[in-house]
């Protein structure tokens, strides 16, 4: 082998090398995610992520589940959404989705027409949706993400069946990533002894988020109620007989510390 095409195969080798290191440090979520979309410790069933629009839910949703899947913690999985269509453009082939938080090549199948999602490992993801929540009668799984519960029409009925099959496994899990909207089933949810809940809200990823967005919420809503759930990801709550309701009440962004 002469000089020259060894030096050319050692070339290659060093850009193909860094071509890999480069590739692996960008889909290490541990590098690029604020500590509020690791996955919390402790004795948890339910994670509740409740917070503003652009907070970074449905990375950290997608990122949960390829953490839960590739350390072989989880196999059977439900992924919900409002729709099949939402669950799929948004959960699966999203910009934040599943598919986008693997190098290309390494992440599980979509199997499109079975609506499910199969990793090399045997581990399998199903897509299911909230106006077909019947469809959760039967099947089984050790972990779920559900997301924008909070938008579900038949939410109550949504998260009855899921809990009657999230029965696999020595700790069953689920994921929920929502933008608040008043309910009684958050409510509840808020109040379990068994869930963690993560606030945030669209300033806190202000740093991926386009500058001209930032500074049109700054200056158009953040003083509005709707800024209050859309933004800062408050649930709001009207107590009954109370004097001041949601819509009467102008919200007050807190002060920076």
């Amino acid at each position: 082998m002469n000089i020259q095409l060894l030096t050319q195969l050692i070339t290659h080798f060093q850009h193909e090398l860094e071509r890999r290191r480069t590739s692996k440090e960008r889909y290490n979520w541990q590098l690029h995610a604020r500590p509020e979309q690791l996955i919390p410790k402790g004795d948890w069933r339910i994670w509740l992520i409740m917070a503003g629009r652009g907070f970074g839910k449905t990375r950290t949703g997608a990122e949960t589940i390829r953490h839960w899947v590739d350390s072989g913690q989880y196999r059977r999985i439900a992924l919900i959404g409002d729709n099949i269509l939402n669950a799929e453009q948004v959960m699966v082939e999203g910009i934040s989705g599943l598919l986008q938080c693997y190098p290309p090549g390494e992440g599980p199948v979509y199997e499109r027409s079975k609506q499910r999602l199969v990793w090399s490992n045997g581990a399998v993801a199903e897509l299911y949706s909230a106006e077909s929540y019947e469809n959760l009668r039967g099947p089984q799984f050790d972990a779920a993400w559900i997301d924008e519960l909070a938008k579900f029409r038949t939410a109550e009925a949504t998260w009855d069946q899921l809990m009657l099959g999230l029965r696999l496994g020595k700790a069953p899990k689920c994921i929920i990533t929502t933008t608040p909207r008043p309910s009684e089933l958050l409510e509840r949810l808020n109040q379990r002894a068994d869930t963690v809940i993560t606030r945030g809200s669209t300033f806190d990823n202000a740093d991926n988020l386009a500058k001209d967005f930032i500074d049109l919420m700054h200056s158009h809503y953040t003083q509005t109620h709707l800024a209050a759930q859309e933004l800062y990801g408050h649930l709001l709550i009207d107590n009954q007989g109370s004097l001041w309701t949601r819509s009467m009440i102008q919200y007050q962004q807190p002060q920076e510390v």
